[in-house]
C-alpha cells in the first residue's frame, strides 16, 4: 500500500497469493487480504500496541457483535483485562470521508459492546471519544489516553 497515513510506519509483513496480496495478522495470526481498509487497521492496532500500551493479547479484530439479530463485525476492540470491551474502532479506507455515517456505524456496533471509548480512523484523519454512559455524554478527545489510562477512567 502506498497511501499516505497519519500514523507511524509499521513493517507488515506480506506475501502474494493467487495474484492478491495479503497481510499477515498477527492477532489473527492469519493472513489476510490487503485491502486498503485492512491496511488502515493494521497499521492503527500496531499504532495502539506500540504507542499506547495496549496488550497484543487483548485486542480482538474484527469482532462479531449483533445488531437486532443480525451478526456485523467490528474493526478492532480493545479489551480490559476483565475481557470487558474498553475501547472500539472502526476504520475505513484512506479515501474515504470520515462523515457522520461513520459515527453512527460505530456507535450501533457501541450500544451492543458498551465500550466507554470510541475511535474512528481512515489513517488520515483520526476522531477519539470517551462516552458516559452514566450521564450519556461524549466527550471527544484530542488523542486516545494509554491503556492504563483508560481502564483507570473507563
Amino acid at each position: 500500500m502506498n497511501a499516505e497515513l497519519n500514523l507511524p510506519v509499521y513493517e507488515l509483513r506480506t506475501t502474494d497469493r493467487g495474484g492478491k496480496r495479503m497481510v499477515y495478522d498477527v492477532f489473527r495470526g492469519k493472513y489476510v487480504r490487503l485491502t486498503p481498509e485492512e491496511h488502515v487497521r493494521q497499521q492503527f492496532v500496531h499504532y495502539l500496541v506500540d504507542a499506547h500500551g495496549v496488550p497484543s493479547g487483548l485486542v480482538s479484530i474484527e469482532q462479531r457483535v449483533d445488531i437486532q439479530g443480525q451478526p456485523q463485525r467490528a474493526d478492532v476492540v480493545v479489551h480490559n483485562r476483565r475481557a470487558q470491551p474498553l475501547l472500539l474502532v472502526e476504520c475505513k479506507a484512506p479515501g474515504q470521508s470520515i462523515n457522520q455515517s461513520v459515527f453512527d456505524q460505530a456507535s450501533r456496533y457501541n450500544l451492543a459492546l458498551g465500550a466507554p471509548f470510541l475511535a474512528v480512523t481512515n489513517g488520515i484523519e483520526h476522531y477519539a471519544c470517551r462516552i458516559d454512559r452514566s450521564s450519556a455524554p461524549i466527550d471527544f478527545l484530542d488523542d486516545l489516553p494509554d491503556f492504563d489510562d483508560m481502564c483507570r477512567t473507563a
